[in-house]
């Protein structure tokens, strides 16, 4: 047997050693119910999930022909890891509402094709204001809006 598809072989790979770690680190957490679900459940079952999607990408790799890997793209591999520091250091001091812009402007330029233009710009608003609508105050995430920055500037409301 041979490897036919690189990109499939190392994805599945891949897959199969995240879920490995996931099934690890929660495997003495507390299962609980689908019903009452408890710390353990969403582990397992994404692990689970992760496993079989890198079994499936694994046996492809040796059914089918497809793409050879190539080389590391330095530029993608900075931008999206510098991206993501940026994004965990602000929302804690600068809130939601400008980590996120943060993140997605940075992110952005792991493509040599990204246009920044007004069109952009108004996306990147209605995706910030989404997020705080959806995950902040719909679902009650504890995330900042607004960060320590500016305590005693906004309404504590706005802090949350």
């Amino acid at each position: 047997m041979r490897v036919r598809a690189e990109k499939d072989f190392w994805a599945g790979f891949l897959y199969l050693a995240i879920a490995a770690a996931f099934l690890w680190l929660g495997r003495d957490y507390r299962l609980g119910t689908a019903s009452r679900m408890g710390p353990g459940y969403f582990p397992l079952v994404l692990g689970w999930i992760l496993f079989a999607f890198g079994a499936l990408s694994l046996l492809r790799s040796f059914r089918t022909d497809g793409e050879q890997v190539g080389g590391i793209g330095l530029r993608p591999l900075v931008a999206i890891t510098v991206a993501v520091i940026a994004f965990a250091a602000l929302v804690p001091t600068a809130g939601l509402i400008f980590a996120l812009p943060a993140l997605v402007v940075i992110s952005a330029t792991a493509s040599r094709q990204t246009i920044y233009n007004l069109r952009s710009a108004l996306a990147l608003i209605a995706l910030t204001a989404f997020c705080i609508l959806v995950f902040v105050k719909g679902l009650g995430v504890p995330m900042p809006i607004l960060g320590s920055w500016f305590d005693g500037l906004v309404p504590p409301s706005w802090q949350r």
